[in-house]
């Protein structure tokens, strides 16, 4: 019997069966250019050929992200291999390709430019190969716990760390994330914006894939939260998921933006600020809106919330719940001695399940402080570390506070940075903050608060402040900034507005 949620049976299966059932209907639009699902799979058959006369031993190759079908025809040419992809930015810096390459030992590279800057590695150009049949038959003895990709994170030493995920982990991926009540079909027109270094890409332009719906991309020349107005309002978008950050640069236009056709949202990679999210609705007003949360560790998300239009929601300092454990994960709060914590008890989340990745490419140290394995629920079972203190409420509902490394010690106490947001956020209608701590002229902490906005007076400001949290809780910085940064992927830029404190 085929396991419901094997890496066939929830990807190659029903991608197959879009080529081969809707060959006609579009598959994506991209650069205001429509492509078939018949283009997809003339493009996928072609590269997979070219792909045929690698050593069998080649496993990992380098895919540089661009924004055409041969790129992502080049993913599934790969999966159908037995092999694995390793993104590379186009606009990364070199030196950081060339880390990722040597870590992972990469000798070849997919590359749909007509000038490839990896030259001094074996390139097969996608976009110069020819169509001569369709190859699009799978092997299903490929082994389950094979790679189908790996990503590469920011580390603390300099140096990018790759997450490996599996044919295993992404196959259950799917299988959890059809579980939520999200339906998706052939007549769908899905939002992809996300960068292919970053992982929500791979649910978004693999659960329509999977479906034959399709997949409306962001090209990298254009503004995203311009294009993404346009997609909304002039090809009535139906899905897409999408960062609290863009809600927030799109929020200038919330009242000329009528997009009756969205029928579901996802909101991920930040914390959603339960105003933000109302205001949103009202330009969506007949979509469902779901709060996704998940580490690239746990491949895409591992819970999820689903945000009511009407009656109460889960809330914490402004702050939508991230719900519950996906159906192929579990979580469990646990203290510094690793002891489960009960309903109420804070603590940093941790997770298992088969979401979860094999590992850090070639990292055993990374691995060792990460990951854990203690008894629960009657058997012994895998943890990561999530980093994030959170606690469940009395209907399992996980409560996010935030990062542990969010937390700062002001003249002795733990401070929750997330809670002065909150309340800066409260008086000031909504406008985005974010709260950093920064050592002071005797290396002490103290807290700067950035408020996204053109600068006014903030006394009125502190005083609201001082009646609503300790004085050691103040900024004693506030620093207004007009538009936050946003690194690429879409979130705001802690790093640089840090540089704004030196």
């Amino acid at each position: 019997m085929k396991n419901s949620s094997s890496f066939q049976n929830q990807v190659i299966d029903p991608l197959l069966q879009a080529i081969n059932r809707f060959s006609n209907r579009n598959a994506f639009y991209i650069n205001d250019i429509f492509y078939t699902y018949r283009q997809l799979g003339e493009s996928i058959s072609k590269i997979r050929l070219a792909l045929k006369k690698l050593d069998k031993d080649n496993t990992y190759l380098g895919l540089v992200a661009n924004d055409d079908i041969e790129t992502y025809a080049s993913i599934f040419a790969l999966w159908l291999e037995g092999k694995a992809y390793i993104p590379l930015h186009s606009n990364h810096p070199p030196e950081r390709c060339e880390e990722i390459i040597q870590q992972m030992g990469i000798h070849t590279v997919l590359d749909s430019g007509k000038i490839s800057r990896f030259s001094k590695y074996d390139i097969i150009c996608t976009i110069n190969l020819s169509y001569q049949n369709d190859f699009l038959s799978y092997e299903a003895v490929i082994d389950n716990d094979r790679p189908a990709y790996v990503l590469f994170t920011s580390g603390t030493m300099g140096n990018p760390k790759g997450v490996s995920i599996s044919r295993k982990n992404l196959g259950a991926f799917m299988d959890s994330f059809w579980d939520c009540g999200i339906a998706i079909n052939q007549e769908d027109r899905c939002l992809q914006y996300f960068d292919l270094t970053f992982d929500v890409s791979v649910q978004s332009f693999l659960v329509p894939l999977t479906k034959a719906a399709c997949v409306y991309t962001i090209p990298h020349d254009q503004i995203k939260f311009s294009y993404i107005y346009g997609l909304l309002v002039d090809q009535h978008l139906t899905f897409g998921a999408m960062t609290p950050s863009m809600l927030r640069y799109l929020r200038p236009y919330f009242k000329e933006i009528d997009a009756p056709s969205f029928k579901c949202c996802i909101l991920t990679a930040e914390a959603s600020p339960f105003d933000l999210v109302q205001k949103w609705r009202e330009c969506i007003p007949g979509a469902d809106i779901y709060n996704f949360y998940g580490p690239t560790e746990a491949t895409i998300y591992c819970t999820y919330y689903k945000i009511e239009k009407t009656g109460q929601n889960k809330i914490l300092n402004g702050m939508v719940s991230i719900g519950r454990p996906m159906k192929n994960m579990e979580a469990i709060i646990i203290d510094d001695n690793k002891n489960i914590l009960a309903k109420g008890e804070k603590g940093e989340l941790c997770i298992s399940g088969d979401q979860l990745t094999p590992g850090y490419w070639n990292n055993p140290e990374k691995n060792a402080a990460a990951f854990f394995e203690k008894e629960y629920n009657g058997k012994v079972q895998r943890f990561y570390h999530t980093g994030d203190f959170c606690y469940f409420d009395n209907e399992e509902f996980l409560m996010l506070y935030g990062r542990l490394d969010s937390q700062a010690k002001i003249q002795g106490y733990r401070v929750e940075l997330g809670e002065i947001e909150f309340h800066a956020r409260a008086y000031l209608n909504g406008k985005n903050t974010v709260v950093l701590t920064f050592a002071n002229f005797w290396g002490n902490n103290e807290i700067a608060l950035f408020i996204e906005s053109k600068e006014t007076s903030t006394a009125p400001l502190v005083e609201f402040l001082k009646t609503k949290i300790p004085s050691y809780m103040i900024p004693t910085k506030i620093i207004f900034d007009q538009s936050f940064p946003l690194n690429l992927n879409g979130k705001v830029d802690k790093l640089k507005l840090k540089e704004k404190l030196k």
